[in-house]
């Protein structure tokens, strides 16, 4: 169990550092009923890690992902074509990324957030983790890696659950100074969301290309095993 943890650190620590959903919870949280809409975005968040990671334990399950405790092929090949997706989404995120950061726009939608019913948050929260283009492929790669472990199910549970914790603590971190600080965390996290709305491209695209060749690299060292 502990090496199939470390297998996918790096993929929650990717999912964790997620600048638009950050400011969009920054942006709930300072709705009329923020403390009630930014619980309910971080539900949806780790609801939607949660059920695409099990997903993936089920299709592993059922696909034969291990054997011999040892990745099936089509894990490999799996995680090399994730691989390449993200290096291409990252090459392209890096030529749309604005010259001067300050300049970086927010997508429109975030101007009526104050307005979402708490379906609409809901729904968005679960857009944002399960069908992001970031982190919907290292989701899926976790998954995949967790299934081929070879391990009991009770620990691929556990090991997906250690997965959504980490991977939602850039969620769960502005929820928290909100929570604790009140209305003293107003001047935080506005600091918090102008950074991540400026930076926004330039992470993503580090992300995906890093992210990228890292699943290219564990595609490769599967399939030639």
């Amino acid at each position: 169990m502990g090496h199939a943890v470390g297998d996918v650190l790096g993929l929650a620590a990717g999912v964790a550092a997620s600048p638009l959903p950050i400011v969009a919870i920054i942006l709930i949280l300072a709705t009329p009923r923020g403390r009630f809409n930014g619980l309910l975005f971080a539900f949806g968040w780790v609801l939607g890690l949660a059920a695409l990671g099990a997903i993936m334990l089920v299709v592993g399950g059922t696909g034969g992902a291990s054997t011999h405790k040892h990745p099936a092929t089509w894990v490999g090949a799996l995680k090399l074509a994730l691989g390449v997706l993200l290096a291409l989404f990252g090459a392209r995120q890096w030529r749309r990324r604005p010259k001067d950061p300050s300049q970086a726009q927010l997508p429109k939608w975030m101007a009526a957030i104050d307005r979402f019913t708490p379906v609409k948050i809901l729904g968005l929260a679960l857009l944002l983790s399960a069908a992001n283009l970031k982190n919907a492929p290292l989701t899926i790669a976790a998954g995949a890696s967790i299934s081929s472990a070879g391990l009991p199910v009770p620990q691929q549970i556990g090991t997906l659950a250690i997965f959504v914790v980490i991977a939602s603590l850039g969620v769960l971190a502005p929820l928290a100074v909100y929570l604790v600080m009140g209305e003293r965390a107003k001047s935080i996290l506005g600091n918090w969301r102008d950074w991540a709305a400026q930076h926004n491209d330039a992470v993503l695209a580090v992300l995906f290309f890093v992210l990228g060749l890292k699943l290219l690299g564990d595609g490769i060292s599967i399939l030639a095993t």
